[in-house]
């Protein structure tokens, strides 16, 4: 990172705007407001904005994937119905399950490339949008954090956890269900793994707030656990999980990625770590091959 064009201080800020509600206005404008000897804080922050279009790996339109969207039951939601974005494999299937779990915005973009590349992978994938009992993901991620940040946290968590037992049961599922999610989703993950216990086969968090010490005894199934080198917000929770796991007796892998910051996954900002994405995303679909064909 000695050699990034981003001063440390406007990444610190993205953070903050990331995870707080910091309008896009305000960040730009503290932003803009620093005085650095690199160059402009305003265009350094105007380059940490998410370019999705530019950032797609995978397109919808691919012959390797069918995808839809998906409305479905959630007893206990925001609003008792739920959409998402189901992909599967071409083929007849069945095939084995991921649920993937969107940051604190919503379904943007990013999620769904990230659904689509699972499916590549030989798995029936849904992304669940938190967002969609109350109109969905909003088209930008400035509302979207908006939105979501008003919703009951616990009714939302229903949410994802309902759409992991859908796809767990759908019809093209082998019944062998993995999860993988970033930032707030991965911290759904890690309670995923504990509300589901035996239900759910594989988990893959990216930097996500880790699950309660004293939850851990409940969780069942295997994990890799990726963190960012330099995110001291999640990373300061790190040790207490490891500890907790370990003596726990669970089957866990937890990586800590050289030269990454928090969302280094995220292709569509200039935190992207090909190098290290690369390797983290290889551990996860490992993972979801070993236990989940």
């Amino acid at each position: 990172m000695s050699n990034d064009p981003i001063d440390p201080q406007v990444y610190d800020l993205y953070d903050e705007y990331c995870h707080s509600d910091m309008s896009r206005r305000s960040f730009l404008s503290r932003a803009a407001a620093l005085t650095l000897a690199a160059g402009s804080g305003l265009i350094m922050a105007q380059s940490l904005l998410p370019r999705y279009a530019e950032a797609e790996t995978i397109s919808f339109t691919d012959d390797r994937i069918k995808a839809n969207y998906v409305h479905y039951d959630s007893p206990g939601g925001t609003s008792g119905k739920m959409r998402g974005y189901l992909v599967q494999p071409s083929g007849d299937g069945p095939f084995p399950a991921v649920v993937v779990i969107h940051e604190n915005r919503g379904l943007n973009p990013y999620i769904e490339d990230v659904a689509r590349r699972l499916a590549v992978a030989g798995f029936l994938a849904l992304a669940p949008d938190g967002l969609s009992p109350v109109g969905g993901y909003p088209g930008n991620d400035d509302d979207g954090k908006q939105l979501q940040a008003s919703l009951d946290q616990g009714k939302l968590f229903t949410d994802m956890l309902n759409s992991a037992y859908f796809v767990k049961r759908h019809a093209l599922s082998t019944g062998k269900l993995g999860t993988t999610g970033f930032c707030y989703g991965g911290g759904v993950v890690n309670q995923l793994a504990v509300t589901m216990g035996g239900d759910l086969n594989a988990a893959a968090p990216f930097y996500g707030r880790p699950a309660n010490s004293q939850d851990v005894p409940a969780i069942q199934a295997p994990l890799v656990i990726h963190f960012a080198e330099d995110d001291p917000r999640i990373n300061a929770m790190s040790a207490d999980y490891k500890a907790a796991l370990t003596a726990n007796n669970k089957d866990f892998a937890m990586y800590q990625y050289q030269g990454t910051r928090h969302g280094f996954h995220n292709d569509s900002t200039p935190r992207f770590n090909q190098q290290q994405a690369d390797l983290a995303w290889k551990r996860t679909l490992d993972l979801f091959q070993q236990q989940l064909t």
